[in-house]
């Protein structure tokens, strides 16, 4: 039977405004970022043209910088080739021991970075470390090796998700091709990582700039010997010059601001599955 005619028909489901969901999603998001901002501004703000300035001419400071790009560059070469063959087989395999290796490998992120600097001083001290501790601690191997047990950690997890979202199926039919494991990770799946590669070697430059405690540990803060820009900020502030040390942080958040943007010019973007 039909309905009666005079019964109410029930009115139409009508969703609520998206507007106070995205007003708070901007407000939480939002105010993070503007912190940044506005600190970055109380930096210039705090620091005067002379003391930039002074900065600049300084020959710890001109020693500080090269240092601090020759071992950044050189650390993030090393973590990339380290991290490209891990990301790849923590990516790609299931083997004994797995689960175990991943966790060996976020070690270095988790741990306090000041333990890692400790714990190359007491690698060093056991052979066959030892033989070459001469040539290593405290000196400008150090620093590199420093920055490059953070960094790679990091750069390491970040070629893992990039291989994770390269199809692996590309890789079967080239083996069913005639192409063994090897040529086909070289010449199908390299070229799709390429964007996973500048994203993983960004972030492994930017953590090695920004690297401090295993550093100072392990390397020491040594002017014009193994100073780089995070023990110069150290290094000013020790000497009770403020606006000195922020004239150096200003330099490092110049230098990550060209690296990331460089990063973005050059394609990095995320990968699609």
């Amino acid at each position: 039977m039909s309905e009666p005619q005079n019964e109410k028909e029930s009115p139409a489901f009508r969703p609520g405004s998206d507007t106070p969901f995205l007003v708070g999603l901007g407000i939480l998001g939002g105010s993070y970022a503007i912190i940044i901002l506005a600190m970055i501004l109380a930096d210039l703000a705090y620091v005067d043209r002379d003391s930039m300035l002074g900065a600049l001419r300084s020959p710890e400071i001109h020693y500080s910088i090269v240092l601090s790009l020759l071992s950044c560059t050189l650390s993030t070469i090393l973590s990339l080739w380290v991290a490209v063959p891990l990301g790849y087989l923590t990516s790609r395999f299931d083997f004994p021991g797995k689960r175990f290796l991943d966790t060996v490998l976020d070690i270095p992120i988790v741990l306090p970075p000041l333990v890692i600097g400790i714990s190359l001083l007491a690698l060093f001290n056991f052979a066959p470390f030892s033989w070459t501790s001469e040539w290593v601690v405290f000196e400008i191997p150090a620093v590199i090796l420093a920055q490059f047990m953070v960094a790679c950690a990091f750069a390491t997890r970040a070629m893992r998700i990039s291989f994770d979202q390269i199809p692996q199926r590309y890789e079967k039919v080239a083996l069913t091709l005639g192409c063994n494991r090897g040529k086909a990770f070289r010449l199908v799946v390299m070229p799709q990582a390429k964007q996973g590669i500048v994203a993983a070697g960004t972030l492994a430059w930017a953590r090695s700039l920004g690297e401090f405690g295993p550093i100072l540990v392990f390397a020491g803060s040594t002017r014009m010997r193994t100073e780089v820009l995070p023990t110069s900020v150290y290094l000013e502030i020790q000497a009770g010059n403020l606006k000195g040390a922020l004239a150096v942080s200003l330099i490092m958040i110049v230098a990550a601001a060209a690296v990331l943007a460089t990063s973005r010019i050059m394609g990095m973007k995320r990968m699609e599955p």
